[in-house]
């Protein structure tokens, strides 16, 4: 599978989904915002890194693709279902590319701030990309033993 850009989903979003992606992200962030002025920023951060939007690109990715495949004369709730988890298997990935970002960052962030951004990048890149990869060897060589 190529990774690419495509300017093709957001023809199919419609206005007020964009407005339920932005509410439950800022939900999400006054949340966190809540949690952390009662425990705390290292315990704020940890609710700030969810992914603010996930449930709702969730449940609209998968709408798209029922609504998609209805249009067709098909049930989508299935192919619904299987892009919902694809999406949910790439934030996983994203979310250890993140994870190295905020340990990169962390450990760099006394000494130069810019410094510790430009690398946290670097790495954040490198572990994300890696960790495509590795999914991708290993979901190929389970299907294909031998």
């Amino acid at each position: 599978m190529l990774v690419k850009m495509s300017s093709a989903s957001l023809k199919q979003t419609r206005w007020y989904e964009y407005g339920i992606r932005f509410l439950l992200g800022g939900l999400a962030t006054v949340f966190a915002g809540l949690v952390s002025a009662r425990f705390g920023v290292a315990i704020g951060g940890l609710f700030l890194a969810l992914p603010a939007i996930f449930c709702a690109s969730a449940t609209l990715i998968e709408s798209h693709e029922r609504r998609a495949k209805g249009k067709a004369g098909l049930g989508g709730r299935r192919r619904g279902q299987q892009a919902a988890a694809l999406d949910a298997a790439g934030a996983g990935l994203g979310s250890i590319g993140l994870a190295a970002f905020a340990a990169t960052f962390h450990a760099l962030v006394t000494a130069s701030v810019i410094g510790a951004f430009a690398a946290a990048i670097l790495v954040w890149a490198a572990v994300s990309v890696a960790a495509w990869w590795l999914r991708r060897k290993l979901r190929i060589t389970s299907r294909h033993p031998g």
